[in-house]
């Protein structure tokens, strides 16, 4: 039954399949590049992260001798920044092994760093016509409608089974546009969030789902477990045109960006003061700013924040902080987007903000 899918796809997909810039150029490096950026991100809102960094560092060689924090910069905004460091260990091997160019090989592209059976099949595909599947979110929940299947999604048996469905019936002529015509049918038609379009869905006569009435049921997944929250107050600390950033630990969270600096808990202007002053540093007022609230994957941050103007920088010690100009700040040092509600109070903008109009 699902090989009947595969003509009024690619059919479909020919006619309205958006102009994007990953398309335009199929080489394996701007694909590898947008499909690592599209995980957990909107395409619209990719757009100007890959124009900025496919610029800024054009192909494997310039990812490979990146200077971390020019990387970390670059990618500032799309969170999960172990990927884009996971990128940079790739490309030293592609440079090594490859000879500077992504292997035209699916296990081959399984061997690096940071790349899994859907990127692989991905930059396979699309970039070198090889017949193997590419499933992500939107293709599993596609092929759940279509199959009207109950399978819990989140088991790695049942994508591993979808893999071998999709591989079976992929047409060996174009294996990268079947690909993309299941993406873009999931990104655009059989949405994730609010109804889906079965009114100009392609695949609407054969999609069981459909036929039963229970397309808003499907896929089935696995609840997550809740989120920990973590409770933190976030310091404006400003010394005339200068405002205080600091480094984060190697490991863990956020690892290696800079950031506004913050304290476990929501705390009051005088345990604040407090805080400044342990750091001799001279507070000359205080004033407490919004609520604000970031989500991660397994971490919520509820956050609360002051800006307090302080003086006399000579006389601090042992802060381990850095006062930066805001503008240096925004060009240069790479600030999680977590910290955007309170980088406004420095006339900055962190991440996607720097690209909406």
């Amino acid at each position: 039954m699902l090989n009947e899918i595969v003509e009024p796809l690619l059919m479909w997909f020919r006619a309205n399949a958006r102009v994007l810039p990953w398309r335009e150029d199929k080489a394996a490096y701007r694909i590898w590049v947008s499909e690592i950026m599209l995980q957990q991100t909107r395409v619209e809102a990719v757009k100007p992260f890959f124009e900025r960094f496919t610029k800024a560092l054009p192909d494997v060689h310039a990812l490979a001798v990146c200077e971390e924090d020019k990387l970390l910069k670059l990618w500032e905004g799309l969170g999960y920044y172990n990927r884009v460091r996971n990128m940079q260990i790739a490309a030293k091997t592609i440079v090594e092994e490859f000879d500077g160019q992504l292997p035209a090989d699916y296990e081959a592209l399984l061997s690096l760093k940071g790349i899994g059976n859907y990127t692989a099949g991905a930059v396979a595909s699309i970039a070198y016509n090889i017949p193997v599947p590419a499933v992500d979110g939107n293709v599993l929940r596609v092929i759940s409608r279509v199959l009207a299947s109950e399978e819990d999604i989140m088991k790695q048996s049942v994508r591993k089974k979808m893999e071998e469905d999709i591989k079976a019936i992929m047409p060996k002529d174009c294996p990268g546009d079947f690909n993309q015509a299941l993406m873009e049918l999931g990104a655009t038609v059989c949405v994730p969030n609010g109804m889906a379009k079965c009114d100009i869905c392609p695949l609407a006569s054969i999609c069981k789902a459909k036929a039963l009435d229970i397309v808003m049921e499907l896929p089935k997944k696995t609840k997550q477990k809740p989120r920990r929250i973590e409770e933190k107050t976030v310091l404006v600390i400003k010394d005339g045109d200068k405002a205080a950033i600091r480094k984060r630990p190697k490991k863990g969270l956020l690892a290696g960006l800079y950031e506004l600096p913050n304290l476990e808990g929501h705390l009051t202007a005088d345990e604040v003061l407090e805080y400044i002053k342990e750091r001799q540093l001279a507070p000359i007022r205080i004033r407490q700013l919004r609520e604000s609230k970031h989500i991660f994957s397994h971490v919520e941050w509820r956050m609360t924040g002051y800006v307090i103007q302080v003086e006399e920088l000579e006389n601090a010690k042992d802060t381990g902080m850095l006062f930066v100009e805001p503008w240096k700040t925004q060009e240069e040092y790479p600030i999680p987007a977590a910290f955007g509600a309170y980088a406004d109070y420095l006339q900055i903008k962190l991440g996607q903000e720097k690209y909406e109009v």
